[in-house]
């Protein structure tokens, strides 16, 4: 059973940055993509970026593009999410999520968050002055 555990979470001034960690246990990561979610207050679960097993690639959403990177080190079986010019908007409790699978980060992020089979308990990232 693949286990993911989420940390890196904290209070950050806007425009600070943060780097999210999902430790993965109980399975190598290879074989998984992996998606960062996060949930706001009152809001539904949303997709911010994924990154395939394959070929490498990544997606991100229109609202995150040029300030998140996610990336792997499947050596550490760990996905990283790097934040920077965060926004008060960017304020969620942050999850990431595996699906065994070898598409493409793109088609992995069209199918939403039902297709992922393990999610992690979440970070929360606040970002206030």
């Amino acid at each position: 059973q693949l286990q993911l555990v989420e940390s890196g979470g904290g209070l950050v001034q806007p425009g600070g940055s943060l780097r999210l960690s999902c430790a993965a246990s109980g399975f190598p990561l290879d074989y998984y993509a992996i998606g960062w979610f996060r949930q706001a207050p009152g809001k539904e679960r949303e997709g911010v970026s994924c990154i395939s097993s394959s070929d490498g690639s990544t997606y991100y959403a229109d609202s995150v593009k040029g300030r998140f990177t996610i990336s792997r080190d499947n050596a550490k079986n760990t996905v990283y999410l790097q934040i920077i010019s965060l926004k008060p908007e960017d304020t969620a409790v942050y999850y990431c999520a595996a699906v065994p699978s070898s598409a493409p980060a793109a088609v992995i992020a069209t199918m939403g968050r039902n297709v992922m089979d393990y999610w992690g308990k979440g970070t929360l990232v606040t970002v206030s002055s």
